[in-house]
């Protein structure tokens, strides 16, 4: 896999095979709330590994984050292009500005 844009093809493309062959399917068969503690489970672990500061292992789990984080998007109907176009809308604004603009 090159990136993220394959990564998120691979889910989608998984996402209706048997959940018996595929964990991608199995996980989206346990519906967006499963996906969402899984995607939770994973940036704890990637948490852990940050503050140990063992690299190898922060980046395994950060990996695993942005798998889980993908497959609850796509069990939301949120797409990377949406994720993308949000992005790009905050692009070259103050993270101040943006995060105050959203208690508006």
């Amino acid at each position: 896999m090159s990136g993220i844009r394959d990564l998120d093809a691979t889910i989608a493309a998984r996402a209706g095979a048997d959940p018996d062959g595929s964990w991608t399917a199995k996980l989206l068969a346990k519906g967006p709330e499963k996906c969402a503690e899984k995607f939770g489970e994973e940036a704890i672990e990637a948490i852990i590994e940050a503050v140990k500061g063992d690299r190898e292992r922060l980046t395994s789990e950060a990996a695993d984050v942005l798998y889980h984080l993908l497959v609850m998007l796509h069990a939301r109907g949120v797409t990377l292009a949406d994720v993308e176009a949000e992005l790009d809308r905050r692009a070259g604004v103050s993270g101040l500005a943006e995060k105050a603009s959203r208690s508006e």
